[in-house]
């Protein structure tokens, strides 16, 4: 063999462990990128070495196929280690944060009541002593019974409406309670937007309630116009950040302003919050000069989200590892040979080699689908196998299938240990048995074998059956261990989410006291008052049921805030972002995640955050979603891009000047 010799060899020898030692380092500590580009020139460089001493081409093409394969797994260990690094300091991060669930929870549910109680209350008292004021200035008998009546309608209301703040379901409001509110107020409606997400339809009914109630405070007498249309130019920008938009529009042209104080101070910052929240944009101001001075109140909101494309890298978890295992498949059944000195005598000329490298593909390239679809990759690979001795047998390969079933027979074991991970046992236990029979048929083909082959073929089987079943033991073993950790986190989950649930239920409880000694008193003494016909008594009412919201909403703003910072989930973002001044639009079905996702996900929203920035948290199929502004410091990018590939995920930018990350749900 023209080979290395005497220091050559051990020249070969240290580069060689150097570049493993350098690949696996840099995979471990590097992203996909920037350490598989160091993986590739390692490689280039280690086959440079037979190259630059003059060997033949076979040789070097040997040396560098066996390299790759090598460096190929050694590479993809050392990403499955990234992984389990990053997972296992995600899960310390969890366990840790996971104390302060609940009370973010109640806080959470506190902000949501205050809001609800805000909304509601004062669109129905601020109505009642608006009315109620007119028909006591004007003291004209029939305005008086239609204050009168109207006291008591909407008293009722009130009622019925703060007693469901402390439901556990609430249904959102759709386009149909829109229409109907207009309806009520007899204002200039058009709607021409007949779809959208639920959450905008609710941000449209708190858009329309609020201006409503700003217009009766404000503008009285004034002509208020509401329309519901699809979005104009002006906001072509927005769509192009993934969504189809529709706007609310409250006009009125001025007028008197009537019952001053009624106001508590929050209402257009609530709906600017809730507006934002969603993926739209808000504003409110005066408009017109003079006189005729009025108010316009504009939001836009998503009607349909437009889920993004996402890239799909080879790297990504376990595809990693498993095209890392074709390199070497291949690489060890051609390299080898080609590192032979008297290449091309073992492939017996043109056609033995171009059949013999065919069948090394087929048999190397079903491991890519190890982890998707183990049993049709070995229904693929055994199918290469037979066709190999079908070949062998016409003198068509060289080597014989007997040899290639002995040295590469890991390829099968490989398949078999998957199939007991991922298919239950009833469909996995012919793994095994299948791997057997058919290594029995190539190995009896082989020219040591004497005598019968058929009965060779048998006894073979039989002893292979032994390896087969123990290796897929191992990996209905292994499947078990991982049920066994999703079983230990869902259980976790449960006590988990019944703490929240208790916190939240707490929540209410103080909230419904307050409730009830307070704005639920006074709506429920307007009814009374409008029953008895004493419409002062109804103003004066609604009145002081206006001033205990207003002092109530004060004492939830003021109230203790959480020391500590926010738990590291999904719904810990909210708060995190409360704190910088941001605002966190969730898009999708919220469910539970894995503890790790949930984890990668707020360090995620955590490095986009900034004052005043709009992130939005989409919960896809397989996965989560953090978007936002695109960083203006490189390193914060640069830290975003290595939360995303220690997840198994990508980070994209769009034309918009977004930046994405995804994260997959199934870990790597």
């Amino acid at each position: 063999m023209n080979g290395f010799a005497g220091h050559g060899w051990a020249l070969f020898l240290f580069a060689a462990v150097c570049a493993l030692i350098t690949v696996h380092l840099l995979a471990v500590r590097r992203t996909a990128g920037s350490s598989l580009t160091a993986a590739v020139v390692l490689t280039l460089a280690v086959a440079a070495i037979p190259a630059l001493r003059g060997e033949p081409p076979h040789y070097v093409t040997g040396v560098a196929l066996t390299a790759g394969g090598v460096v190929a797994v050694v590479w993809a260990r050392g990403r499955s280690r990234r992984h389990r690094s990053a997972r296992r300091s995600a899960l310390a991060d969890y366990e840790a944060g996971t104390a302060a669930v609940p009370l973010f929870a109640a806080l959470a549910e506190r902000d949501r009541l205050a809001a609800e109680l805000h909304d509601v209350a004062a669109h129905r008292l601020t109505g009642i002593v608006v009315a109620a004021g007119a028909a006591l200035r004007l003291a004209d008998r029939v305005r008086t019974g239609d204050a009168l009546r109207h006291a008591d309608e909407a008293g009722r209301e009130a009622v019925r409406e703060l007693e469901r703040l402390t439901e556990l379901d609430a249904t959102a409001a759709g386009f149909t309670e829109v229409d109907a509110l207009a309806a009520a107020h007899a204002v200039d409606y058009r709607r021409t937007v007949d779809k959208a997400p639920a959450g905008s339809t609710e941000a449209t009914y708190r858009v329309v309630r609020e201006a409503l109630t700003n217009a009766a405070r404000y503008a009285a007498g004034a002509t208020v116009r509401v329309r519901i249309e699809p979005a104009d130019d002006q906001d072509k920008p927005l769509r192009a950040g993934g969504d189809h938009l529709f706007v609310v529009t409250v006009t009125d042209d001025g007028g008197t302003a009537v019952e001053p104080g009624l106001g508590t101070g929050r209402g257009l910052a609530g709906l600017a919050a809730t507006v934002t929240a969603t993926g739209g944009t808000f504003r409110a101001g005066p408009v017109g000069q003079g006189r005729r001075e009025g108010w316009l109140v504009r939001a836009s909101l998503p009607a349909a989200t437009v889920l993004p494309l996402r890239r799909w890298p080879l790297w990504r978890g376990t595809a990693a590892l498993d095209y890392a295992l074709v390199a070497l498949a291949i690489a060890l059944s051609l390299g080898a040979s080609l590192l032979s000195a008297d290449v091309p005598t073992p492939f017996g000329g043109l056609l033995p080699a171009l059949v013999t490298v065919v069948l090394s593909g087929l048999h190397a390239v079903p491991l890519a689908w190890r982890s998707r679809a183990p049993g049709r990759a070995l229904a693929a690979v055994l199918s290469a196998l037979l066709l190999w001795w079908a070949c062998d047998r016409a003198g068509w390969t060289q080597p014989p299938v007997s040899d290639i079933f002995l040295v590469y027979g890991w390829v099968e074991l490989t398949l078999v240990h998957s199939v007991g991970v991922r298919l239950p046992w009833r469909r996995g236990l012919c793994a095994p048995l299948a791997v057997a029979a058919v290594g029995g048929l190539a190995l009896a083909s082989g020219s040591g074998i004497t005598g019968s082959r058929t009965a060779a073929g048998a006894v073979l089987a039989g002893v292979l059956a032994l390896p087969a079943l123990a290796v897929w033991s191992w990996g209905r073993r292994t499947a078990r261990r991982r049920e066994r950790l999703r079983a230990a986190d869902a259980r976790r989950r449960v006590l988990l989410d019944g703490d929240a649930d208790a916190a939240v239920s707490a929540q209410r409880l103080l909230f419904a006291t307050a409730l009830r000694d307070t704005a639920l008193r006074h709506a429920r003494a307007v009814v009374a008052a409008a029953e008895e016909g004493d419409l002062r008594a109804v103003r004066e009412e609604a009145r002081a049921g206006l001033t205990v919201l207003r002092n109530l909403l004060s004492g939830l703003r003021a109230g203790d805030d959480a020391d500590d910072g926010p738990p590291p989930t999904v719904s810990g973002i909210t708060a995190l972002a409360a704190r910088y001044g941001a605002v966190v639009r969730y898009v999708g079905a919220r469910r539970p995640l894995p503890a790790a996702m949930e984890v990668f996900a707020y360090r995620t929203a955590s490095a986009l955050i900034a004052v005043g920035a709009t992130l939005t948290v989409r919960t896809l199929p397989d996965g989560v979603e953090v978007s936002g502004p695109a960083p203006a410091v490189p390193a914060v990018e640069r830290r975003l891009r290595a939360l995303a590939d220690a997840a198994g995920g990508t980070l994209s930018t769009t034309d918009s000047g977004a930046v994405r990350v995804w994260l997959p749900e199934a870990f790597p």
